[in-house]
């Protein structure tokens, strides 16, 4: 009997896999991304060729796997179809990466809210399912690691074409990308366009608005605010006062950014925030066994 599952978390730059057996993870891998939106389906398959060769599929009987790019039905299909041919006989189920925070966070109903170099949210109350935000750099995340960083940059673009002099947040900034001043960053930012290394950057806004930067702080306060915003009208679509699930690397990282969240929710009457303290892909383990349990209620 296949007793074993496997959950695969598929981000835009990795891909982090476990394989469980009797609820337990046994072993883990990790491969580039086998995002289809972002590398093509070859790539996607041969990252997943990687990650599934060093857990094993023998004795696996359902696989879940969460990633950003399967919001269409195929885009789903896609990725459904890669696994099945590498996990033959397995149960497979393929959801919206954001599905696995709140079951990595032990909470069937609430509102994930995802704030990495990407911003989303999804929920879920009983039958009922919302999703926000999500909708990439190019048309928002707004609230994202990215978003942060670009803002920061913007701001200090502003500056410039005011002629006003540097403030300190382009200062650092500038100094951070290993810039001689604020005057580089517009060809910089055009020449280094991978988003996980403007993300990282957002790190000098935290940074700096600890220490009472004005700048700063407002660009915390409006991130705050636009996750604030996408957890509330999931809220209210599903009408759901909770829990919220802070995850993704920014809001996990950065306490500032929590507390203003949560005192934003506060506001708008959700009392009830957490912050996912393990990685999402155990909640595809959990997924993955629901649908093994499924699997055996039909023998």
């Amino acid at each position: 009997m296949n007793t074993a599952v496997i959950g695969l978390d598929i981000g835009g730059s990795k891909t982090q896999a476990v394989r469980a057996e009797n609820g337990v993870v046994v072993t883990e891998a990790l491969s580039g991304s086998a995002n289809i939106s972002s590398v093509g389906r070859d790539e996607a398959g041969r990252q997943l060729d990687i990650a599934l060769a060093r857990l094993g599929v023998d004795g696996v009987g359902a696989v879940c796997a969460g990633a950003a790019g399967v919001e269409t039905p195929a885009g789903a299909a896609t990725l459904t179809a890669l696994l099945a041919e590498r996990v033959p006989g397995a149960r497979i189920r393929v959801v919206h990466d954001s599905q696995l925070i709140l079951a990595a966070a032990g909470v069937r109903d609430g509102i994930a809210v995802i704030s990495g170099t990407g911003a989303v949210a999804w929920g879920r109350k009983d039958e009922r399912r919302a999703r926000a935000g999500g909708w990439g750099y190019l048309l928002g995340d707004e609230g994202s690691g990215y978003w942060v960083a670009k803002e920061a940059v913007r701001r200090t673009l502003i500056r410039l074409d005011r002629d006003e002099s540097a403030d300190h947040l382009g200062q650092q900034l500038a100094a951070d990308c290993g810039l001689q001043g604020t005057e580089e960053l517009l060809d910089h930012f055009y020449a280094q366009q991978e988003r996980r290394y403007w993300a990282g950057r957002a790190r000098v806004v935290f940074e700096l608005a600890q220490s009472g930067d004005a700048a700063s702080i407002e660009i915390v306060e409006e991130a705050a605010r636009a996750l604030t915003d996408i957890a509330v009208s999931v809220a209210e679509r599903i009408g759901s006062t909770g829990p919220v699930v802070l995850a993704g690397g920014l809001a996990v990282h950065q306490p500032a950014l929590q507390r203003r969240v949560r005192h934003h929710l506060g506001m708008r009457g959700i009392s009830d925030l957490r912050v996912l303290t393990v990685d999402p892909v155990r909640g595809a383990v959990q997924i993955a066994l629901r649908e093994l349990g499924r699997r055996g209620s039909q023998r």
